[in-house]
């Protein structure tokens, strides 16, 4: 088997990342940065984030499983102190693969008809780069609504904890294959109206957002923020790929939610 590590870069991290490394070595296991059938992150969620996007070109071959140096991850179950507990059973226990849906967002220009393909984890958030956010959203190739606001933003099931959450989101269990969209801030009154609630959308549904004056946006995927200039449309669907996950043990969601939202 090979492996790769990716660390969240402070010394703790990098620390746990040179012993792990050097545990499975010992074990006969292969380091292979460019092409390994497992990654293991140490740090938090944001450092899985990374170690999704720069192997998102191969998730049909590489698992993942996360080291948390921090706070309780939803994507990171394993803590410092069992390093060894892990080395040994990436060694030697074959995994089970749990796979989570992906969100796809595809970005149109108006004039060159090229387009840009992303996949997100978490979530896509579209905002205006100054001033209010105006969009129609179509969904299904039906126009819905004529949004005006600070932003909207589209959620994996596994990403539903994180910004949309803090939107008034609902949260999802990820072995759902949905989007969700949510607003932010939007102008509700006698003269502009939203339906003012998430949406949660089924994988054979499809959500356009199309420009209505301004065509330069703000959009993230994940961690990552571009600009956007002469945009026709953006379109939200649920990917085609998935991200797997190497389980050793159960992790369950809802304990997560528990933990990190409920328990003191």
């Amino acid at each position: 088997m090979k492996f790769a590590i990716t660390s969240k870069g402070d010394a703790k991290s990098n620390a746990l990342m040179h012993k792990i490394r050097n545990y499975l070595t010992d074990f006969k296991l292969a380091y292979d940065d460019s092409e390994p059938d497992i990654v293991i992150s140490v740090g938090g969620d944001g450092t899985l984030l990374y170690a999704f996007h720069r192997y998102s070109g191969r998730l049909d071959k590489t698992a993942f499983v996360g080291v948390h140096t921090g706070h309780l991850g939803f994507y990171a179950d394993w803590t410092p102190d069992e390093i060894e507990k892990l080395v040994i059973a990436i060694a030697r226990t074959p995994y089970q693969i749990i796979e989570y849906p992906l969100l796809e967002a595809i970005i149109r220009y108006q004039h060159d008809g090229k387009e840009t393909r992303y996949l997100a984890l978490n979530e896509s958030t579209v905002k205006s780069v100054d001033g209010t956010l105006v969009m129609d959203v179509e969904i299904r190739g039906e126009h819905f609504e004529r949004f005006r606001g600070d932003g909207l933003c589209v959620s994996t099931p596994s990403g539903s904890t994180a910004y949309n959450k803090a939107l008034g989101g609902a949260i999802l269990h990820p072995s759902i294959r949905a989007l969700q969209l949510a607003e932010m801030a939007s102008i509700n009154n006698r003269v502009f109206r939203t339906v003012g609630s998430p949406l949660i959308l089924p994988a054979h549904h499809t959500c356009m957002l199309k420009p209505v004056n301004r065509l330069d946006f703000l959009v993230t995927i994940d961690h990552l923020t571009i600009l956007h200039k002469d945009v026709k449309s953006i379109q939200y669907r649920v990917a085609s790929e998935k991200i797997r996950f190497a389980r050793f043990r159960p992790f369950p969601f809802w304990k997560r939610v528990h933990d990190s939202f409920v328990s003191n």
